[in-house]
């Protein structure tokens, strides 16, 4: 179309078009009926069509009806003012299409661009013209517009939403690539606000009673947007939709409403569709993050666990120069409290232990449990022992007051050992944990509810131990454990009754170790049960070789010691029988020897154990009976089939009232009892003789003989021992 001069007033009007077309064309009396018929057909178009010409200042010569149906304007009303179609060119397009007209551009070739209609709306127009000659031969424009807006609204309608499903597409893919949450939240505004024309956008959380907002993240607001915490109804004009959880409405995505344009159905969906991705995302992350904290936090307490913690302990001694101390604590006795008042009293007594120890630290200090009644701590920034040591004081002190729990008021202490990372030193975190719980028995050794920091002398009993735990487990399978047999004499006959199987270790550099010089480290490290089942079926294959050639009226007994630590294996009992099984002794030649301490780490598990296995026929003693407190309770209702008078009562038979009066009283209710006494390390004539008088029936000690190798033990076991006689000492 030929753009006229907004500067110069047009000056024509039909009537100019009608004479420069001819006298013919003055009056449309004088119109032939071919040319009414045509600009009736003309008027009846669904387009504009004009004539006009060339230039920017060129004229109008002819619009058709059409414009006022298109763009509101009637014929006359274009033609009356003369700069009315330069100013209804959409001001995004003016300089494309000012541009082409001023430039005779590509004549002939369709032009789309934006008018506004009077009513101020947008209108999309298909410019096809023609440069021809008139009569005269000047050159014009001779075109039609043709509205195409709502083609031009369809293609932009499947653009957008096409947009819109790859923004979607795209935003599903980086959530299922693990992007964190914020990072998707401000993805989804960048490709709302790009695709919906929006500058302003957010996205909230719901906070407090969900009537109010936290921004979690924004896009082009202003620095004096503050929502923090604002109330949802101040939320300016936009549209919002809903980021819902499994547990309800997390909060929602809100963009800004644009000044011009209003919100299709399509936008609405679209924007619900990118919510929806985030509240999966949320959901999926808060799930994660569930599991996470599950992993690395302790279910009773809520404190870290251990792996948390050896996480957090590495990192920290990873820095330069870090300056930490590790505590390791335990309560004392916390045993007696789930045997007393239940395992549910214990599980009380630590959770309402844990928030004490946690008020007791510093800033920035790290509290872990490691499992049953054990707790860890990292102090960092220690400058020295002493300010381990005023942390520990604190620790200890949360103690002195009761705790409150369900079954009444109760009193707790707690053991607590320190470790501080050396500098000069490349220290790993399970080496100080170890250093610390060093410190902490030793804590316990020297009157427990008190803390100790480990030093030089117990690093070198730590690293003494790990020597000896380390050479230990490798002792079975290089065969340096040994068996040693110590005779059990019948004080009413002088035979062999029974022998003890005792456990040696020919250590390849130390020599022969007694059993106090590793079983303690046997029982820590868990060696002990491979160890004890070893022995157990090396005692019981040899009893069966002493039987097969046996020499006496009754098969000879074999006692062997069980710790408390067996008594927690599962397969206690199976393991026993296997025993049995594999040697073909008759159960009731096996006596299984036990400590009062073993009755005394649970109580009811060792009662059902021992219960179980003595169904079977074996017999069980009680050794070292007399030095524990808790034995009594359990003469009456475990099938014990004897009881061990422990050597420190024989020792001072003769010069102790107090220890015959003991002594007298455990013969004479084992005597009640229908149970056997065996006085242990006789080892004079005289304390032989006391151990008679008072009744005992059998006595084992170096008066008969010391413990040596099965093989020492044949000639003894051919022939019975007159009772005077003395074997002699090996």
């Amino acid at each position: 179309m030929s753009a006229p001069s907004p500067d110069r007033p047009i000056g024509h009007d039909r009537s100019d078009w009608l004479a420069d077309a001819g006298p013919a064309a003055a009056g449309e009396g004088s119109l032939l009926p071919s040319e009414l018929e045509a600009r009736a057909l003309v008027d009846l178009l669904p387009a504009i069509v004009y004539v006009s010409d060339t230039g920017v200042e060129g004229r109008w010569h002819y619009i058709s009806s059409g414009a006022e149906a298109i763009l509101g304007f009637s014929p006359q009303e274009w033609m009356a003012d003369p700069a009315l179609w330069a100013r209804q060119v959409h001001e995004q397009d003016r300089d494309h299409v000012f541009g082409r007209e001023e430039n005779l551009a590509e004549p002939g070739t369709p032009d789309e661009y934006r008018m506004r209609h009077r009513d101020g709306h947008t209108v999309w127009v298909r410019d096809e013209a023609a440069l021809l000659p008139d009569a005269q031969g000047r050159v014009r424009w001779h075109g039609v517009m043709l509205d195409i807006t709502d083609r031009k609204l369809a293609e932009a309608e499947l653009e957008r939403s096409a947009a819109q499903q790859a923004a979607v597409a795209r935003l599903g893919e980086r959530a299922l690539e693990g992007a964190e949450v914020t990072q998707l939240m401000h993805h989804a505004l960048a490709e709302a606000a790009r695709i919906l024309g929006v500058g302003v956008g957010a996205v909230f959380e719901h906070s407090g009673d969900r009537h109010t907002l936290a921004l979690r993240a924004g896009l082009g607001l202003p620095r004096s947007f503050d929502c923090d915490s604002c109330p949802l109804e101040q939320l300016p004009d936009g549209i919002a939709r809903q980021i819902d959880s499994r547990e309800g409405s997390w909060g929602m995505l809100w963009l800004a409403m644009p000044a011009e344009d209003r919100w299709a159905t399509a936008d609405a969906d679209f924007v619900q569709a990118l919510a929806n991705i985030l509240a999966d995302a949320i959901q999926q992350r808060g799930t994660e993050d569930h599991i996470r904290y599950q992993a690395l936090h302790d279910p009773l307490t809520d404190l870290p666990n251990r792996t948390l913690f050896l996480d957090r302990l590495a990192h920290a001694l990873s820095r330069p120069n870090a300056q930490i101390a590790v505590a390791l604590l335990d309560i004392d006795n916390f045993k007696l409290v789930n045997d007393s008042l239940g395992h549910s009293a214990g599980d009380e007594l630590l959770r309402k232990v844990a928030p004490r120890l946690t008020d007791a630290l510093r800033p920035g200090d790290t509290i872990a449990r490691l499992g049953g009644d054990e707790f860890v701590v990292l102090l960092e920034q220690i400058a020295d022992e002493q300010s381990a040591a005023r942390v520990a004081e604190r620790i200890v002190a949360a103690f002195e007051v009761p705790f409150e729990l369900t079954a009444g008021e109760h009193f707790a202490k707690a053991s607590l050992g320190i470790a501080i990372a050396r500098s000069e030193d490349e220290q790993q975190p399970a080496a100080l944990i170890r250093d610390a719980d060093a410190a902490m028995y030793q804590a316990k050794a020297r009157g427990r509810g008190r803390f100790e920091v480990f030093d030089g002398a117990m690093r070198a009993r730590a690293v003494k131990r790990l020597s000896v735990e380390n050479d230990l487990r490798r002792a079975l399978e290089r065969q340096e454990l040994r068996v040693a047999y110590q005779p059990i004499v019948s004080l009413h006959d002088g035979s062999i009754a029974a022998v003890e199987a005792l456990l040696r270790w020919q250590h390849p550099t130390r020599g022969l170790l007694a059993p106090g010089e590793f079983i303690p480290v046997a029982e820590e490290s868990g060696l002990i049960e491979s160890i004890g089942r070893w022995v157990l079926q090396s005692a019981c294959a040899q009893a069966a070789e002493w039987h097969a050639v046996g020499r006496s009226e009754h098969p000879l007994g074999i006692a062997v010691n069980l710790s408390a630590r067996q008594f927690t294996q599962r397969d206690l009992e199976k393991t026993v029988l296997d025993a049995l099984a594999s040697s073909g002794i008759d159960p009731g030649s096996l006596c299984l020897e036990i400590t009062e301490s073993v009755l005394l780490e649970e109580p009811d598990g060792v009662s059902e154990t021992i219960s179980r296995i003595a169904a079977h026929g074996v017999r069980f003693v009680l050794d070292d009976f007399g030095t524990g407190y808790s034995s009594l309770a359990y003469l009456g209702r475990l099938p014990i089939d004897g009881l061990k008078v422990d050597r420190s009562f024989v020792d001072t038979l003769g010069t102790s009232s107090r220890s015959r009066a003991i002594t007298t009283a455990i013969v004479r209710m084992a005597q009640a009892l229908s149970i056997e006494v065996i006085a242990e390390g006789v080892e004079t004539e005289d304390q032989l003789e006391l151990v008679r008088e008072l009744g005992c029936e059998l006595a084992q000690g170096f008066y008969y003989h010391r413990p040596v190798a099965a093989e020492a033990l044949d000639d003894l076991l051919a022939a019975p021992v007159p009772p005077s006689a003395r074997l002699s000492a090996a």
